[in-house]
């Protein structure tokens, strides 16, 4: 078998001799030289790999940073800004729809005590975005920073938790109403499920954990016919997947506080109304009709039986969820593990006291001074129950709750803030 000397050089008989050294050395030359050019080659391309890449980079944050609504340094500031506590003892919260209803009045509430707030809120179109802006501009006026991005953002979620050190949170982002589920029902999995997993998986991961208060929902209690409702009852059959999303969050928060050591407290709030309320609510649309002159609809159950439900204004609301967090034990978990047991309570915050629809309606014609065109049907199988009513009892004892407004109060307060908001006159029809 032939050598590689012999391979690289055959002795073959010739008409002149060959120096085999000379000629060995030019070989290896070449060969030196062809590896030299082939690793300036590689280096070249490299190069070029890498400043495509680079230049990837740069196109994908400068999109990022012309696209996204967080992040940067002025941003950071006005998050820590927001943050700042301005009493002892004060607390640090993260409110997830803070431009919602009930956000909005929560975020005032802490802020106006000296606790730091920064709100969360991604200003979708489930109903007129203005009137959220509106509300972020009040909350803006008494320096509360909302960030507008989405809950099921983890980075988001996780860049906040890097900026601020959140002592609580208090959710209240949710995809919200009963019938609109019939018409989109992969809003509410997204909002409702999906969304809160991802708050509680940035909770348990951060150090330290904050203790989270959200928002469930009376819904939950669905065909109950047991009044009045109590947190002990069965809530096994829910009327609407509205219903069904808040008990699934109910399971999903316990699991939380269970393998986490996340400290959850849960408010089933009842039929919440007032100033800033939602245009999709009953109150709200139907104040609306009556000033424009059109009708308004109102369902009566089986038997011809009315409606009803526990009224809930704004601001007894808003009293049980700041005593919910006044009253939250601290989390357990650090870095996402256990330590110890920590408190999960479950809590209805109602006022008590439910009355029936037409009764609604009578009250909103005294203060509006219009009679109402009524449309009066049967309650359609759309998700919606006969009636709601909420034993407290829990929460009056715990918490130390005590709802102090009569629907008629808390109707002439809506009212008169709705006509001033919108610019209409008492009794006057605005086409």
């Amino acid at each position: 078998m032939p050598s590689l000397e012999e391979e690289l050089f055959p002795s073959t008989p010739g008409k002149f001799k060959i120096d085999r050294s000379h000629a060995m050395n030019r070989t290896f030359h070449r060969c030196f030289a062809s590896t030299s050019t082939m690793f300036l080659w590689a280096l070249f391309l490299i190069a070029l790999t890498a400043s495509y890449l680079s230049f990837q980079s740069f196109v994908d944050s400068g999109s990022r940073y012309f696209t996204s609504s967080w992040g940067g340094i002025h941003w950071e500031k006005q998050v820590r800004t927001s943050a700042q506590i301005h009493r002892q003892n004060g607390k640090v919260v993260l409110v997830t729809g803070a431009a919602g209803f009930v956000g909005t009045h929560v975020s005032l509430a802490l802020k106006k005590r000296g606790d730091g707030v920064v709100g969360l809120d991604n200003f979708n179109s489930y109903y007129d975005p203005s009137l959220k802006k509106a509300r972020r501009a009040l909350l803006t006026s008494h320096n509360v920073f909302i960030v507008e991005g989405d809950v099921n953002d983890a980075k988001l979620l996780a860049k906040l938790f890097d900026v601020v050190a959140f002592t609580h949170v208090m959710h209240l982002a949710a995809q919200a109403g009963v019938r609109y589920a019939m018409e989109n029902p992969q809003s509410y999995v997204h909002s409702n499920i999906a969304a809160l997993v991802t708050l509680l998986e940035a909770c348990k991961s951060a150090n330290p954990q904050p203790a989270v208060v959200w928002a469930s929902s009376s819904s939950v209690y669905g065909l109950n016919e047991k009044v009045p409702f109590s947190e002990s009852d069965r809530t096994d059959k829910p009327a609407s997947l509205y219903a069904a999303t808040k008990k699934a969050g109910e399971a999903i928060t316990h699991t939380y506080n269970h393998i986490y050591g996340l400290s959850i407290t849960g408010l089933r709030f009842f039929t919440v109304y007032g100033p800033w309320g939602r245009p999709d609510m009953a109150y709200f649309s139907f104040t609306k009709n009556i000033l424009q002159g059109k009708p308004i609809t109102v369902y009566r159950g089986k038997n011809r039986v009315d409606l009803a439900r526990d009224f809930t204004y704004i601001d007894d609301i808003v009293k049980g969820c700041v005593a919910s967090l006044d009253t939250a034990g601290k989390s357990t978990g650090s870095g996402g593990k256990k330590r110890g047991a920590a408190p999960y309570r479950i809590y209805n915050l109602g006022n008590t006291s439910p009355v029936t629809v037409p009764t609604l309606v009578a009250i909103l014609e005294r203060n509006l001074k219009m009679k109402a065109k009524k449309n009066v049907l049967d309650m359609p199988g759309n998700g919606d129950v006969p009636f709601t009513h909420a034993n407290i009892s829990l929460a009056r004892r715990e918490l130390g709750y005590k709802p102090t407004t009569d629907l008629p109060t808390g109707l002439k307060k809506f009212v008169r803030w709705y006509l001033s908001y919108y610019g209409y006159v008492p009794g006057k029809v605005v086409n």
